[in-house]
C-alpha cells in the first residue's frame, strides 16, 4: 500500500492539474470519437448517449493499458529497491495495478456527470460493476505476473507489448459494440477478457449490452492466465533477478 501511495504521490507531486491528467486522455479521446461518430460520418455502432457508451469502457481501458505497459518496467524502474528490500516480489505487479485501478476509480465522478447531464438511464445491472472491476483487477495482475519477469530476459518484449496494446484496443468493444459484430466474429470476440468485462461495466447504462456468454469466457481466460502468471511467476522469478 505504501508504494502504491509513493507511485500516486510522484505522478502527481509535480503537475498543476494534479489526477485530472489520468483521466485527460480519455475524455480526449472519447470527445475525439464522438466528433467522429456523430458529426462527420453516420454512425452505426454503439447506442445513445454514445459519449457515456465510450466513456464507460475507455476509462477501464486506461487502466488496462497503463497496467499492462508499466508491468513490463515493474522491476527495471526500481532495480535497486527491488533487490535490496525483502519483500514478496508480486508486490512490484500488484502496486502498479492498485495505482492505476485507484486513478480509474478517481476518473468514475466524470463518466456519472457525463451520465447525468447527457440523460443516460442507469439500472439494476449497474450492480454488477464492482464485479468487472474484481475482475479487470485479476487480468491486470495476471498479465503483469506473466510480463515483469518475462521482461528481464525478453527485453524486446516491453517494445512488443505496446504494439499488442495498440492492437487491442480496436480488437476489444470500445468505439462499437460487439453487437455491431458480424454473427462469425461474435463467438472469436469471446476470446479477448476485455469484452465480457466491457459487457460488464455497460450494462448498467446499456442493459442490452450485458451478454453473459462473453461474460463467461473473461471468467474463464482471467482464471487460466492468473494460474499460469502464478505459476511463470513463481518459476522464472528467482533467475530473472539475476538480469537486473
Amino acid at each position: 500500500m505504501l508504494l502504491t501511495k509513493r507511485d500516486l504521490k510522484v505522478r502527481y507531486v509535480t503537475s498543476a492539474l494534479g489526477y485530472l491528467w489520468s483521466i485527460l486522455d480519455p475524455l480526449v479521446m472519447s470527445f475525439i470519437y464522438w466528433f467522429i461518430f456523430t458529426q462527420v460520418f453516420q454512425r452505426g455502432v454503439g447506442e445513445e448517449p454514445y459519449i457515456v457508451f465510450l466513456l464507460v469502457a475507455l476509462l477501464p481501458w486506461v487502466w488496462f493499458n497503463g497496467a499492462v505497459s508499466d508491468s513490463t518496467r515493474a522491476f527495471l524502474r526500481d532495480a535497486k529497491l527491488v533487490r535490496s528490500i525483502s519483500l514478496p516480489r508480486s508486490i512490484w505487479v500488484n502496486r502498479i495495478v492498485a495505482s492505476k485501478g485507484i486513478e480509474f476509480l478517481l476518473s468514475l465522478p466524470i463518466l456519472a456527470l457525463f451520465a447525468i447531464f447527457s440523460g443516460a438511464h442507469v439500472n439494476l445491472n449497474l450492480l454488477l460493476f464492482p464485479l468487472a472491476i474484481v475482475l479487470q483487477a485479476a487480468l491486470c495482475v495476471a498479465l503483469g505476473l506473466l510480463l515483469a519477469p518475462l521482461v528481464l530476459f525478453f527485453r524486446d518484449l516491453e517494445r512488443a507489448t505496446k504494439l499488442i496494446l495498440r492492437f487491442m484496443f480496436y480488437a476489444s468493444p470500445i468505439i462499437y459494440s460487439t453487437q455491431n459484430l458480424p454473427e462469425s466474429l461474435h463467438s472469436w470476440a469471446a476470446l479477448n477478457p476485455l469484452s465480457g468485462i466491457f459487457s460488464l461495466y455497460r450494462a448498467g447504462f446499456f442493459p442490452k449490452q450485458l451478454d453473459w456468454f462473453l461474460v463467461g469466457g473473461s471468467v474463464l481466460i482471467t482464471t487460466i492466465l492468473l494460474v499460469l502468471g502464478i505459476l511463470v511467476f513463481r518459476r522464472t522469478i528467482g533467475t530473472a533477478l539475476k538480469e537486473l
